[in-house]
């Protein structure tokens, strides 16, 4: 393969006209040129901290989509799947990454579960976790979530950390609005990066500390608002990263979209384009190409450096993607699963009535909730929530009260729930929550929506939070239940699943909802729906 383009050198800031050899799938040479020559060349973009179960695909599918946008790599912690699976899941990502040339780079997670305060599929003990650090395939510790644990000592949470530090692996960080004495105890951990910065001086603090600071735009958590202004003087220590992202969002675009957002606010390309392509191999110890003579063939071609209009995706020297086609081709795969929740009646979802009810109250483009109190007949916009236990077939204990879905009418469950994946519904009523809940537990996982005589189901029959199907034909449907639930039922969120999703991850201040009940995430502890004043 011999290309000629104008080659984006991140590294030397400069853009040279040049002839670029490739030969069994690593840069043979690079030659500048005199001639004029229209697309630019550079290499590929990096999703630093992304969950691939969170696309609703398998990472074989996950890619036929993403190098549409110039996505050659990602870093992924699969910790979804080993709340369901255990160490089975993590094997199960492995293998069907390997049947794609496309780069993933997983992690071993060392909170599955989460909390001891859910019910999990399974676990990943300090034996597990230190296996899968052995695995070479395993690059770095995923993000260690239990930052409580982190400062109180716990000798679980930093014997896992101790184990990467034994393999020389990456520690990646989880501490959403972390700052100050605590912050400094957490960093000395180990813990390099953070993905949970929300605000400008969350972000500000955490770089001056010495840690890696990711901008976050997935499909419920956005954070590039708030921390772009820090890309001009603190680059270097920065990445892209969308953590969690739809298969309709996927389909739309990736970390292009943020590469091309930043580059029209003003930000210099060369220290955007370090970001999204060079920080991560270099952070992560990736075997991803930077267009330098001897390493991989992974690049992409592009008609300018503002939209970067797509024209080729190469990875190992293969062409990926070539404008809107992707190359890569669909493989069979076993659907592994464990779902033993069985249907429910509108009664098992009652909630006795108090005058001052207990409110989880719902920010559109946050992972952060916020504890309220609705007194007596302050009920506008507020919602019954509830979380299933899908691995045992038990009462509902986890029920609470919502407000910010927006929901006019019916009612919408999903057996994505983060971390630990039981079947979480919010409604209008109890009937409707019920029968939503029903549609997943009878497909043993997927998304649902229903009100009156309609009803609507992404089946997802990978461990309950992936489908089987062709990724395109997956955001499709996605693509319709969402517009269903807005337009129907009435929510104003901008991703309702995704928001419904995060309503269980207890890691996550101020309050979130189990299978075992109403949670402080603040101070890690169960509190009553009903209220005393």
């Amino acid at each position: 393969m011999i290309i000629k383009a104008n080659l984006v050198d991140i590294r030397e800031r400069k853009i040279t006209p040049s002839e670029i050899r490739v030969k069994d799938g690593l840069i043979e040479s690079v030659t500048e040129l005199d001639e004029v020559c229209e697309a630019f060349i550079l290499p590929g973009f990096i999703d630093a901290h992304i969950h691939i179960e969170s696309s609703m695909l398998v990472p074989s599918e996950f890619a036929r989509l993403a190098v549409l946008h110039g996505t050659v790599a990602t870093v992924s912690d699969p910790h979804e799947i080993a709340n369901v699976l255990g160490v089975k899941g993590v094997e199960f990502m492995l293998e069907n990454a390997s049947t794609t040339n496309f780069k993933f780079y997983f992690g071993a997670s060392p909170c599955v579960p989460a909390t001891p305060f859910e019910t999990s599929g399974d676990t990943l003990d300090l034996k597990a976790v230190t296996q899968l650090l052995q695995n070479t395939k395993i690059k770095f510790l995923s993000e260690v979530m239990n930052f409580p644990g982190v400062l109180a000592g716990d000798a679980d949470m930093l014997s896992k950390i101790a184990a990467a530090k034994k393999e020389s692996k990456v520690i990646d960080g989880h501490a959403p609005g972390l700052m100050g004495d605590d912050l400094t105890t957490y960093i000395e951990a180990g813990i390099s990066t953070d993905h949970e910065a929300f605000s400008y001086e969350e972000g500000l603090e955490k770089l001056q500390k010495g840690m890696k600071i990711l901008v976050r735009e997935g499909s419920a958590a956005k954070n590039f608002e708030a921390l772009h202004p820090l890309i001009d003087a603190h680059h270097k220590d920065m990445m892209f990263c969308s953590d969690d992202r739809h298969p309709n969002d996927l389909l739309r675009g990736h970390v292009n979209d943020m590469v091309t957002r930043a580059i029209s606010l003003g930000h210099d390309v060369f220290d955007v384009l370090e970001m999204a392509c060079l920080n991560p191999v270099e952070h992560y110890k990736l075997d991803v190409g930077t267009l330098r003579v001897g390493e991989s063939a992974d690049f992409i071609l592009v008609s300018d450096l503002e939209k970067f209009e797509l024209l080729e995706t190469v990875i190992s020297g293969d062409v990926v993607a070539k404008k809107c086609e992707t190359k890569l081709t669909s493989t069979s795969f076993e659907k592994p699963n464990k779902f033993h929740a069985t249907q429910k009646e509108a009664k098992d979802f009652y909630l006795p009535a108090c005058e001052n009810m207990e409110v989880i109250q719902v920010v559109d483009h946050e992972l952060m909730t916020y504890e309220k109190v609705a007194h007596g007949g302050d009920l506008d916009d507020v919602l019954k929530i509830a979380v299933i236990n899908r691995y045992e077939d038990v009462p509902i204990k986890g029920i609470a009260h919502v407000r910010g879905f927006g929901l006019k009418e019916g009612a919408i469950a999903s057996s994505v729930a983060h971390d630990s994946h039981n079947i979480i519904v919010v409604g209008c009523s109890d009937e409707a929550m019920a029968e939503a809940a029903n549609l997943v537990i009878n497909a043993k996982g997927g998304v649902s929506a229903v009100s009156g005589n309609e009803s609507h189901l992404l089946e997802l029959s990978v461990a309950g939070i992936m489908s089987s199907g062709d990724g395109f034909e997956v955001a499709k449907k996605y693509e319709d239940v969402d517009r269903f639930v807005k337009e129907s039922l009435g929510s104003k969120l901008s991703a309702p699943f995704m928001t419904l999703s995060f309503m269980a991850l207890l890691v996550i201040p101020e309050i979130k909802l189990s299978d075992k009940g109403l949670f402080d995430g603040r101070d890690f502890h169960f509190i009553a729906s009903c209220k005393e004043e």
